[in-house]
């Protein structure tokens, strides 16, 4: 395991448990259990704080989590139980979820990590998401933070009532990661992108990126630069924590560029161009881009990214 300050992702880890045709299976997941997996599977420093139980799905979670590298804030396992998503596939392939969740977060007091992550449930589920966003503010004065909102319509609720809380992590975060389906959830479907991602940089972030699915992402800097991100080519097998894995991706270029984990590289970042963040934005459509060629979420490692990127 990496023993540098490491990346500390904070939100959900939980079990999805698959019905199709009466027979259950069930699957580690979480979407930021996805992503510093993503982390670690590339060779940054990756750390969870979430909230699981001490049973036996808390146990494979706990499993997944050290096979990957990644460290768990101790009291993560502190929860009465953990967390499922219930999927209920039909004949055509359509999930249908209902959730049973638990949502806190442990202590973060003298636990040492250089740069934090959240979004999705964590970010606006009570009890924890007060704590998440208390966190958001404390590390937005010292170093870096990004945000990946990842809606969940059917626990969040519309997304105009989720607007002013989203927009003011928003304005904590130094790199945000948003697909046009969240934008369209939060704005409505005549959103503009282009002018969004202008007024999310205008809240204060330094990197603003739509991806926009098979289409690529679009990506915006607070020097003024934008510019496009092209997919890569592959063959789906499914899209499952695709979005997870380019944020893996995107934060590990990023660290490894110099862009985030320091005072200093939140002030790099927000003078960065095109040419500066190039190599993180690559990564990150490498990593989802092998994401998508398997089924289920899938942590590409750094072999593996380096075989495309550099032959």
């Amino acid at each position: 395991m990496n023993t540098e300050s490491p990346i500390l992702c904070i939100g959900e880890a939980l079990i999805d448990a698959v019905d199709r045709a009466g027979e259950v299976s069930e699957h580690v997941g979480g979407s930021l259990l996805n992503v510093a997996n993503g982390i670690a599977a590339q060779g940054a420093p990756s750390a969870l704080a979430t909230w699981i139980g001490k049973d036996a799905r808390g146990e494979r979670i706990a499993a997944n989590l050290a096979e990957h590298g990644v460290a768990v804030v101790p009291g993560s396992d502190a929860a009465a139980y953990t967390s499922v998503a219930d999927a209920k596939v039909d004949a055509e392939g359509h999930a249908t979820y209902t959730f049973d969740l638990l949502w806190d977060i442990p202590s973060l007091d003298g636990i040492d990590y250089c740069h934090i992550h959240t979004g999705s449930l964590g970010a606006m589920l009570e009890p924890g998401a007060a704590k998440v966003r208390a966190a958001m503010a404390r590390q937005a004065e010292r170093a870096t933070v990004s945000f990946d909102p990842n809606a969940r319509p059917s626990i969040m609720g519309a997304g105009e009532e989720a607007r002013e809380a989203m927009e003011a992590m928003v304005a904590l975060s130094d790199v945000v990661k948003v697909s046009d389906e969240d934008l369209e959830w939060i704005y409505g479907e005549s959103i503009d992108l282009e002018e969004t991602m202008k007024a999310w940089i205008g809240l204060g972030a330094s990197l603003v990126i739509v991806t926009c699915g098979g289409e690529g992402a679009l990506v915006r800097l607070a020097n003024g630069e934008g510019g496009t991100i092209a997919p890569m080519k592959v063959e789906v097998g499914d899209t499952v924590g695709a979005g997870d894995s380019f944020m893996g991706g995107l934060l590990a270029g990023l660290y490894e560029a110099g862009l985030i984990g320091s005072a200093e590289a939140k002030e790099r970042l927000a003078a960065a161009t095109l040419a500066d963040v190039a190599p993180a934005l690559e990564l990150a459509a490498t990593t989802s881009g092998i994401t998508v060629s398997h089924t289920g979420a899938y942590a590409p490692t750094r072999a593996e990214t380096d075989a495309i990127l550099h032959g």
